[in-house]
């Protein structure tokens, strides 16, 4: 979700920041900003805060801060998702608190602030905090709970920033990830995290926060992931960071990590679009995400701190000791656990519940301390997921695991075993990779979960992994049928909405190609079990309600074929994916598309890719910002 970039330096720090900006573009946003310390420079600058910010894109903001020249080499900058007040100049971040009393006319010079601050995250409990500040005198200019902080911080302030920002983070409820300066230390940013990320940069000389170590990519890469509850203060040479109990940590606790986050992984190359991009890069992420497995072993899963023993052990236990699984996931992720759950009873023969994380936590469970609690994040810091994986563990839920596209995430520290997914840097708010790669990393788990169980022959085993080695070969056949979706995608733009049908494991599927389609074409899409169709979707069902089926040849096929038949009685048209075994023939309102082959329990990694093409083509044919839909973020972190 929003990015945060501030630096410490000697030299002017302005374009390393919205560079860093640029970097997290993928995030999704509505506006940015940058404020500086313009005495950081030098004795010759007349000294104070100076900001700048835009509703437009980070390219805009670079322009605007040529042309009024704002330099610095302390700062601090941000791209924002709104979510208090409307995406606007005056909403947008770094915040300022000018300290009580009016407020500086609008034509006043922008050397304004006595605090600067950017935030990501939500104030729970801004209103109660706002009406507490303006009794003391604070204006507040803006809708947002992030100008809140920044009066707050000013409030506690009296000569040390840290200080400050330490006092005012313990009247905060919420989620927050800050970075705020001063405009009595040049020299000095001041960081906290509690519920967002937010990483400490270690350079020569010079110290940088981030919400994601890409933002740094070719500035810095030493790294330090700072955890729940932590403040940290940069200055020029030095740096330290204060745990949640306000004791000092050192670089045992909090040690720094040399990551390698290569910026080139976000030039778009020959393609239109980075949707299109990460489509087509699917073979190679699955290959990657697969590379190394010879056989399905425990050890596989045991990636994350705290694993014990010999390679494998800890998962072994964990398997061995479960009588039932628990997924946690929201969004495109959560369809992931929706088709994991097929897997897992039929192949592994556990009882599985998926639960929408961000529903989770708020309604009254039933704990089993012997049940697997398995999380899928692509960044491994969405703020629902991880709020319910802690939820679980509350409740003595002690057995974790998480299917993770980042090594370095809050959710893979935070949980015992681990398996990292491979699909590299996904630039589309839309996800493709990440999603096939966690289908992927799902198919091992359930794989090492039935080996635990004795359910898992050698023969069986061997079959399996065959069928995965050969899924890059089988996604490329799927991406030559690129040609035949452009032509559904021309039918479906000129449309409002459509339905998406499924069977059994491919209903998530069909879920999946529905919400592609919503997220970045803006048609209204909806997915329903085939079977439903009859009690109560058909309603809708007219020439213009195009129905996209997907129709491999398993158990429910001709279950299947009869829902179709109810639709073309109705007028419907059907747009299906099908086997080619499947004998449906193309005629009079039925289009059809033959996959180049079946591929049994593996079938939903590569029946998701046509749905995913025909999002992107008709979202192109629409005219839409494919990488950036409306009023979407990459990794929401806030909940």
């Amino acid at each position: 979700m929003c990015g945060i970039v501030g630096a410490v330096s000697t030299r002017n720090i302005v374009p390393i920041l919205v560079q860093g900006l640029q970097r997290l573009e993928y995030r999704g946003y509505d506006s940015c900003g940058v404020a500086i310390h313009d005495a950081s420079l030098g004795a010759s600058r007349t000294g104070g805060l100076r900001r700048a910010r835009s509703t437009a894109r980070v390219a805009e903001l670079l322009e605007q801060v040529s042309a009024e020249q704002v330099e610095g080499a302390t700062g601090i900058a941000h791209t924002r998702w709104a979510t208090h007040g409307a995406p606007a100049v005056h909403n947008a971040h770094p915040h300022f608190s000018h300290g009580t009393g009016a407020e500086p006319a609008a034509d006043e010079p922008l050397r304004l602030g006595r605090v600067a601050l950017v935030h990501n995250g939500i104030i729970e409990n801004h209103e109660e905090l706002r009406a507490a500040l303006q009794a003391r005198g604070y204006a507040f200019t803006s809708q947002t709970d992030t100008e809140v902080i920044a009066h707050l911080v000013d409030s506690h302030y009296s000569g040390d920033l840290f200080q400050a920002v330490q006092a005012a983070v313990t009247q905060l409820h919420g989620a927050y990830a800050i970075a705020v300066i001063h405009k009595d230390e040049p020299h000095r940013v001041v960081g906290a995290r509690a519920g967002s990320p937010l990483i400490l940069g270690v350079g020569e000389g010079e110290h940088f926060l981030a919400s994601d170590a890409m933002a740094l990519a070719g500035v810095t890469d030493q790294i330090v992931y700072l955890e729940e509850g932590d403040l940290v203060d940069l200055q020029l040479g030095r740096y330290w960071i204060v745990g949640k109990g306000g004791q000092p940590l050192d670089t045992n606790r909090r040690p720094v990590r040399t990551v390698q986050a290569h910026s080139g992984a976000a030039e778009l190359g020959p393609y239109r679009h980075y949707m299109q991009k990460e489509i087509f890069e699917q073979p190679r992420a699955i290959a990657d995400t697969l590379e190394g497995v010879r056989g399905i072993v425990p050890e596989l899963f045991d990636g994350a701190p705290g694993a014990d023993g010999e390679p494998g052990a800890a998962a072994w236990r964990v398997f061995k000791d479960i009588d039932s699984v628990l997924i946690l996931a929201c969004g495109t992720s959560y369809y992931s656990g929706c088709a994991a759950k097929y897997w897992l009873e039929s192949i592994a023969g556990i009882p599985t519940q998926v639960e929408v994380a961000s529903e989770y936590r708020y309604r009254t469970s039933v704990p089993n301390p012997r049940t697997l609690v398995v999380t899928i994040s692509q960044s491994g810091e969405t703020a629902d997921t991880l709020a319910a994986l802690r939820h679980a563990q509350s409740l003595g839920m002690l057995h974790t695991l998480t299917i993770c596209n980042v090594s370095t995430s809050a959710m893979v520290r935070e949980c015992k075993l681990a398996y990292i997914t491979r699909a590299g840097v996904e630039i589309g708010v839309a996800s493709t990779k990440a999603f096939t790669t966690q289908l992927a990393g799902l198919f091992l788990l359930t794989l090492a979960i039935a080996q635990s169980r004795g359910r898992l022959s050698d023969e069986q085993e061997a079959e399996h992994l065959k069928a995965m080695r050969h899924l890059p070969v089988a996604l490329q056949a799927v991406l030559a049928l690129e040609p035949q979706i452009i032509s559904w995608a021309e039918d479906f733009a000129r449309m409002e909405n459509a339905l998406f049908l499924g069977r059994g494991l491919h209903y998530p599927i069909a879920l999946e190609g529905a919400l592609k389609l919503k997220e970045i074409s803006y048609i209204h899409a909806e997915a329903y079990p085939a079977g439903e169709l009859k009690h109560g979707p058909l309603a809708l069902v007219t020439s213009a309600m195009p129905i996209v089926t997907v129709a491999p040849n398993d158990t429910l096929l001709e279950k299947l074929k009869s829902n179709m038949q109810e639709v073309r009685a109705r007028g419907g048209v059907l747009y299906v994916l099908a086997d080619g075994d499947t004998r449906i023939e193309s005629g009079e309102g039925l289009h059809v598309i033959r996959m180049p082959e079946h591929y049994g329990p593996l079938s939903p990694l590569l029946h998701v890719v046509p749905l995913q093409l025909l999002a992107y083509h008709t979202a192109c044919a629409r005219g839409t910002d494919v990488d950036k839909p409306r009023n979407l973020a990459k990794s929401v972190t806030v909940e």
